[in-house]
């Protein structure tokens, strides 16, 4: 018997488990279970990776300036507090590792993103879990789920797997009530797709206890990148510096993100065809039988009259090469997470569960 053991907390963890890509026996399929881009990123992303390949021997930028200033430019936002990392987890990680310990407590609510809990138990806190309403974030619940031991709350808004999100006064309110010593830390993954929307920024602005994170995952179609960043006060920043290793992000996954963030017209023109493909796929399934809720994202959360018709559905979709992603893990057993692919993946996927109710009757 081993006399190793790992920091309390860690074998609490369950792995993370990301959208299938694969269905045994098949080489062609269409992935719409990790809410990936389907228009892929930038062309002036790629160019700008490729061209940074060659330079690969050095050592990339410890300071990320240059990808902080273009986000600072095109957001207006001071670059001064802006951390770049590996992706918003990295953030999310960092922000743990700063702000809670063992007796700490960490918020989020029940449908929220599992990288809070694994980073509440990596750092030795305590996750605490907080209903919804109606798989939509409910502030007074959250204030009341406050402790003297609260550290960091956690919302993304808008939410995965739900795609619901609150409005600013919400925001704001639940900045306000939380308790001195707590950082509220409101993840804007899908914050793009939302059009007029600072993501927190101007509550990040005004208050001391309020953090934002963003990532180049998802409307920037660089997932495979690995980068994101977080706009906090000075102080925090500073903190969170501490903690990053800093040589997080390599030189290709800087230029990429960098050339991204500042071709602003193919990011509206993503931003568009998102919106035009959500709103669509949403009617269609709806007309089969198969509600959701408003999604402020680039996914829909599509729920069925049971946990066994959503296995059934989830099956006969992979038959077809159509993958999707069950949400049993975040208490959404009923439902199937569906990213809003192309034309032609939201047609295929249409047609199939139409032949698969039609089948099921």
């Amino acid at each position: 018997m081993t006399h190793i053991a790992p920091q309390p907390g860690i074998l609490d963890i369950a792995l993370y488990e990301g959208g299938a890509a694969h269905v045994k026996g098949m080489s062609n399929v269409t992935k719409l279970s990790s809410n990936e881009n389907p228009l892929g990123p930038s062309p002036k992303a790629i160019e700008a990776m490729q061209a940074a390949v060659s330079e690969m021997h050095r050592y990339p930028s410890s300071d990320h300036s240059g990808l902080r200033q273009a986000i600072g430019e095109v957001y207006g936002l001071p670059m001064e507090q802006i951390i770049c990392g590996a992706g918003s987890d990295e953030i999310i990680t960092f922000l743990c590792q700063a702000y809670a310990g063992p007796g700490d407590e960490v918020l989020f609510t029940e449908h929220g993103f599992a990288m809070y809990r694994i980073s509440a138990l990596a750092a030795g806190a305590t996750p605490v879990e907080v209903a919804e309403r109606d798989r939509v974030t409910d502030v007074d619940a959250l204030l009341a789920g406050c402790t003297e031991r609260t550290r960091l709350v956690f919302i993304a808004n808008p939410n995965n797997p739900t795609g619901t999100m609150i409005g600013m006064a919400d925001l704001a309110r639940l900045a306000d009530g939380l308790p001195k010593g707590a950082l509220l830390v409101l993840d804007g993954a899908y914050a793009e797709y939302v059009e007029g929307y600072d993501a927190g920024a101007a509550l990040v602005a005004n208050r001391d206890n309020v953090v934002m994170t963003r990532t180049f995952s998802k409307i920037y179609g660089l997932g495979g990148a690995r980068v994101g960043w977080g706009y906090a006060p000075k102080s925090i920043i500073e903190v969170l510096n501490r903690v990053r290793g800093p040589f997080n992000l390599s030189s290709t996954a800087l230029a990429g993100a960098e050339a991204a963030v500042r071709d602003t017209d193919y990011t509206e023109h993503c931003r568009k065809e998102n919106a035009k493909w959500r709103t669509w796929l949403a009617e269609a399934l709806a007309e089969l039988g198969v509600p959701s809720d408003t999604s402020c994202a680039n996914f829909i959360l599509a729920r069925f009259a049971s946990p066994e018709e959503a296995g059934a559905c989830d099956a006969f979709l992979q038959s077809r090469g159509l993958i999707v992603r069950r949400v049993t893990g975040y208490k959404l057993p009923a439902a199937l997470r569906i990213t809003v692919g192309d034309e032609t993946a939201c047609n295929a996927l249409v047609a199939a569960v139409k032949a698969f109710k039609d089948g099921a009757a």
